[in-house]
């Protein structure tokens, strides 16, 4: 049973919301969730009406009404015990907050919605949708691989539901990676991504069903088309594939207003009219959101070059990669996983608050430092628990930081610190012991439960997708354990001992990594 099957009161009108959004008819949507608001008394009609009510007025680019929209919506939500409504409700507004700015607060929806979209027990249509809309968000943050994924979990879900699988197509997502390359100088790239969006296009159009695709994706395909012409890619005009053609699609949708402004200036580009495309940029205002701040500059700076101005040109590329690098250092300060990995171990972070003025968490991950784990294993030990700590060591990590630098380094550690926490037992303990090394204490457990843990932990690392975060740098994790044998006054030699042996485990196991 879906969600809609448990709603008594004007579910025909809840659905037809639903369609006109679906359609990017979002004003006219907004204007039946208002007569469904004002006419029910029943609380998941409420609660359905407001929820969308938040996804029209954000689909519309009414950036103000955000704030009263969610705490409404929230209101609504907060007594049903419905995983569906609360995973839609946190994907929206973690859209709600990416466009206003307040990017912590969007990573925090964000784990929440994935966590109550993933406990939905029986599927539907609108759990797709949840889906869909979480992606959307991932993808606007920056995080493409978390995207790709959501977006995969929405077409197998709609499929199931009887949603054909173009409605979830969502080149935006790639659309946003691919420009997201070009910003940061990496123009083949970009080429690449927006040729594989161009052959999707070409598969729906040949298979006949590009009539379902939604009209926002039709926006997405044609500014994707128009890009590639900016870049130089020869485009076909007068076809189904048309850029200029597929840029009017869109609706009232924001976000499709800023791709056809925009794709207007690409087009302008690519028919050797470059002062006509600055002239274009002086004069649109379109959201940061949509495509990245850096992406009218970068337009600015391929026009320029193309009109011969080059010394502009070249200050507008630097304006276009500040501002990428903007976005990619706020984005490491509320890195997924490190929001992930704190909501996780709450307990642990009051536990730490305790020790007032000492510094035992590592700032970078979240995690206990060294300090800490001491004191934790001696608190066990001393309570006369048998203890096995394991010493994890990452495999790949030093051409991380040469090939993508230590920004990116961080962002790989604050990864790794948050799949570490996932896969662990209950009661198990994670620190930071230095540098690239983690360190994890198995209280009350022998060699055989190291053994499981230590596969858990390697084929979680080697589950995630490193290739979104540092291409061409793949990460992996040795990890060797040991018993600590002792107490008392032989601790501190017992202790040093067991990380020996740890340590000792750790290098065979990275030999044998690299001799397979």
């Amino acid at each position: 049973m879906g969600w809609l099957d448990r709603v008594d009161d004007q579910v025909d009108a809840l659905r037809q919301a639903r369609a006109l959004q679906e359609a990017s008819r979002s004003a006219e949507a907004y204007a039946v969730l208002e007569r469904v608001l004002r006419g029910t008394t029943d609380p998941r009609t409420r609660a359905d009406a407001l929820v969308q009510r938040l996804s029209a007025l954000i689909n519309l680019g009414r950036t103000a009404e955000f704030t009263r929209a969610i705490e409404e919506a929230s209101t609504a939500v907060r007594d049903l015990a419905e995983p569906y409504l609360h995973g839609h409700l946190n994907a929206l507004a973690a859209l709600a907050a990416h466009h206003q700015g307040a990017l912590d607060r969007c990573v925090t929806h964000l784990v929440r919605a994935a966590r109550a979209l993933g406990a939905v027990e029986d599927p539907d249509r609108d759990t797709a949708w949840g889906w869909h809309d979480l992606a959307m968000a991932y993808s606007y943050l920056s995080f493409h691989g978390y995207a790709l994924g959501a977006i995969e979990r929405a077409r197998q879900l709609g499929l199931t539901a009887g949603i054909p699988e173009e409605t979830f197509a969502a080149p935006g997502i790639r659309l946003r990676n691919a420009v997201a390359l070009d910003h940061n100088g990496d123009s083949d790239g970009c080429l690449r991504v927006l040729r594989d969006v161009a052959s999707d296009l070409g598969r729906f159009l040949r298979a006949g069903r590009a009539g379902q695709l939604r009209p926002s994706s039709l926006a997405a395909y044609g500014y994707a088309a128009a890009r590639r012409a900016a870049l130089g890619d020869r485009i076909e005009s007068g076809t189904d594939a048309d850029p200029a053609r597929l840029i009017s699609h869109g609706g009232d949708s924001a976000r499709a207003r800023d791709m056809r402004d925009l794709g207007q200036v690409c087009l302008a580009i690519a028919a050797g009219r470059p002062i006509e495309a600055v002239a274009r940029l002086d004069t649109v205002h379109v959201a940061n959101e949509t495509l990245g701040g850096a992406e009218p500059a970068r337009l600015r700076s391929i026009a320029l070059a193309r009109a011969g101005d080059h010394a502009a040109a070249h200050r507008a590329d630097r304006l276009a990669f500040r501002l990428a690098a903007q976005r990619n250092d706020r984005l490491r300060d509320v890195y997924i996983d490190g929001i992930a990995a704190r909501i996780d171990h709450e307990e642990m972070r009051r536990e730490a608050a305790r020790y007032e003025g000492e510094a035992l968490t590592d700032p970078l991950t979240g995690l206990p430092n060294r300090r800490r784990l001491e004191r934790y294993i001696a608190a066990v030990v001393a309570r006369g628990e048998r203890v096995v700590i394991g010493v994890c060591d990452l495999d790949g990590f030093k051409a991380v930081n040469t090939r993508h630098g230590h920004h990116s380094g961080d962002l790989v550690l604050q990864r790794i610190a948050g799949v570490i926490n996932r896969v662990m037992r209950r009661g198990d303990f994670v620190a930071r012991y230095g540098g690239d090394e983690f360190v994890v204490v198995l209280p009350e457990a022998g060699m055989a439960e190291a053994a499981e843990v230590a596969r858990r932990i390697g084929a979680a690392v080697a589950g995630e997708d490193w290739e979104s975060l540092v291409p061409g740098t793949p990460v992996g994790v040795s990890v060797g354990f040991a018993e600590v044998a002792g107490g008392g006054p032989t601790l501190r030699d017992a202790l040093s001992t067991a990380f020996e042996v740890a340590d000792r485990e750790m290098l065979k196991a990275k030999s044998r990594a690299k001799a397979s």
